[in-house]
């Protein structure tokens, strides 16, 4: 997906229509709680990418894209008429794997502050291999030889 100036345009106002359709016009009861995320139109406008986030688990996720499925041909109409463009996009909903990444991410960084606290705690207890002070010191020359 190439990043032209009028293809970005084109997937904004393709997000808002998507988006009004979804909350207005869609009365889908496997429709869950749902958040366009992004689009990305291509750059000769034939194809969008719809991203969206669903809350709830797995089966509101399963429920909600049946759901999109069924409403794609209705979504893609509307978004021809609002758009104004020749040929109207086809419409493919994908699934957003940010919620699972942001979750991933979280946990990685928690088990960091963890590793990191035991670290601090090691390094604090921690005492010298040998003695304190580990450099050579001039001998002191005993008077008795």
């Amino acid at each position: 997906m190439v990043d032209h100036p009028r293809a970005l345009k084109v997937a904004d106002r393709i997000k808002v229509v998507v988006a009004q359709m979804l909350e207005t016009r869609i009365k889908d009861p496997r429709l869950g709680f749902v958040t366009i995320t992004d689009v990305r139109v291509t750059g000769d406008l034939q194809n969008a990418s719809i991203f969206y986030t669903v809350l709830g688990d797995q089966e509101a996720q399963a429920d909600t894209a049946k759901a999109l499925e069924s409403a794609k041909g209705i979504i893609r109409s509307e978004v021809g008429k609002q758009t104004g463009i020749r040929l109207t996009p086809t419409i493919e909903f994908i699934l957003d794997a940010v919620p699972e990444t942001a979750a991933l991410l979280d946990s990685a960084l928690l088990e960091a502050r963890r590793r990191d606290a035991e670290l601090e705690k090691v390094r604090r207890e921690a005492t010298f291999a040998g003695d304190a002070d580990p450099y050579k010191k001039p001998r002191a020359e005993d008077d008795d030889a």
